[in-house]
């Protein structure tokens, strides 16, 4: 038992917030009267039973050990092993264990016993915490007693301008609950610090974001995503320009950890959804030092910097899934990242033909980042049900929709280039001859999400693409 040898004989573990421990009570008394080996550990009250020797178990050390369910418990110990054990109070099994017949003279026969302490909320954790068997590497900071932790957390620097859920240690050990991975591994390198972040140093930002501990493998995902030369966070941090990042998760992992891709995918009211895009961008601020007016020089910024998180809803999709479509097998959990301002929306109520709604989202995509502007920014198109319904019934793959908008969008260079139709911004002069596409190919994700009544669907636009900007990343999650 962890290096700590019961006593030989009869071992009680009772707590005083219990009847049935209260109940057997004279069965105890007379069991120590009839001088047998008997050792009472108390959950809950060191002078309970009264009258009687007990052992002060309220740190609960010996009954975790012992993995107490019910109080209360009758274990027979011989050489420091436990032999047998019965939980609650039953006549017949009190007597087979401890070899006294006739015990509890006037109780009932059988009452059932109460949870142990043990099983009780947070626990467990706190034992952990207390004990060191998991050992947390991060430095514990000390709260005074008359300081609330949450103002503590914003005087600290460590929130993104809401209120954050205090990471003590009890909270941060559950969280590690959600992974299988080791607290000291290194998910990434953080920028703009180039902070090492841990297992464990992601886990305590999804605890203040909000996270749910099966979250965590997803915010794992998005961290290890977001730090790649691809996504290149540094550069979406510096720039003044809208973006952040948008997480995008495909596969069983999104059902299983209960997040929207249905009505109002994009906005608030769903916990994994708001809080695993928070914990990303914590990890960014508290672990990378990205914080706004610092390396994070957004001229507007948008709302989506708080968090911006979604899954696509794959069973209704008439497309295969982003994942799949960006290279990942089929039933794959993923997440994929886009650097991305905040959405607009896209109104046609009237388009029943695949060739006039590709014509309304061509004409809102023109307006990403300029109408004058080409080739160097990407864009997320989240296409609703009842819109995708229409590409569905015209048997209109995604490669199909992407290829007709890009015929679309390739725009006469005479009207882009600086100056034309009186407006100064625009392309460098050199752009005046030919036709040039607004979006390169492979520039236009499409994804599947949003409520089953509305004809709308969203533009989210991007930072520019490339080896100078970012490029949409995707990785495989890993629990």
């Amino acid at each position: 038992m962890n290096g700590v040898r019961l006593p030989e004989g009869l071992v009680a573990i009772v707590k005083q917030d219990c009847p049935t421990c209260h109940l057997i009570v004279p069965v105890l008394t007379e069991l120590a009267a009839a001088g047998l080996p008997l050792t009472i550990y108390s959950q809950d009250d060191p002078a309970f039973p009264p009258g009687l020797p007990v052992v002060d178990d309220t740190g609960l050390e010996v009954s975790l050990r012992l993995d107490i369910e019910t109080v209360p418990t009758l274990l027979r110990v011989i050489g420091g092993e436990v032999v047998e054990r019965t939980e609650g109070w039953r006549r017949n099994k009190w007597e087979d264990l401890t070899a006294v017949a006739g015990l509890g003279r006037g109780l009932p026969d059988y009452r059932p016993g109460c949870g142990s302490r043990t099983l009780e909320p947070g626990i467990a954790e706190t034992l952990a915490a207390r004990s060191g068997v998991t050992r947390l590497r991060s430095r514990n900071v000390a709260v005074g007693a008359l300081e609330d932790p949450v103002e503590a957390c914003f005087e600290r620097g460590w929130s993104d301008g809401l209120p954050v859920v205090p990471p003590t240690p009890e909270r941060v050990l559950r969280m590690l609950e959600g992974t299988r991975r080791a607290p000291g591994e290194v998910v990434a390198v953080v920028p703009p610090d180039y902070a090492e972040c841990t297992v464990e140093k992601a886990a305590i930002n999804a605890v203040m974001a909000g996270c749910r501990p099966e979250y965590l493998p997803v915010v794992l995902t998005a961290v290890e995503a977001a730090c790649t030369d691809e996504f290149n966070i540094h550069g979406i941090l510096a720039t003044t320009y809208f973006v952040g990042p948008v997480v995008i998760v495909n596969g069983p992992i999104a059902g299983a950890i209960g997040m929207n891709s249905g009505v109002n995918a994009l906005g608030q009211g769903n916990r994994a959804n708001a809080t695993i895009g928070r914990a990303l961008q914590l990890v960014i601020r508290n672990v990378g030092g990205g914080r706004p007016g610092g390396v994070d020089r957004a001229t507007l910024g948008n709302p989506g910097k708080y968090t911006f998180c979604f899954a696509e809803d794959e069973e209704r999709s008439p497309w295969e899934p982003l994942a799949v479509e960006r290279g990942l097998r089929s039933g794959t959990s993923a997440v994929t990242l886009f650097a991305g301002e905040g959405s607009r929306g896209v109104f046609d109520q009237q388009s029943r033909s695949p060739e006039s709604l590709a014509r309304s989202l061509a004409g809102c995509l023109r307006t990403v980042a300029h109408p004058k502007l080409v080739r160097d920014y990407d864009a997320l198109i989240v296409v609703s049900p009842e819109h995708a319904r229409v590409f569905r019934e015209a048997g209109w793959s995604k490669a199909r929709l992407r290829e007709e908008i890009v015929r679309l969008l390739t725009l006469p260079g005479a009207e882009i280039v600086r100056g034309a139709g009186g407006c100064a911004e625009g392309m460098p002069e050199e752009f005046a001859r030919g036709s040039w596409p607004k979006f390169l190919p492979e520039g236009l994700l499409f994804v599947h999400a949003g409520g089953s009544a509305g004809l709308f669907s969203a533009i989210i636009g991007s930072w520019k693409n490339g080896a100078a900007g970012s490029r949409p990343v995707t990785r495989e999650v890993r629990v």
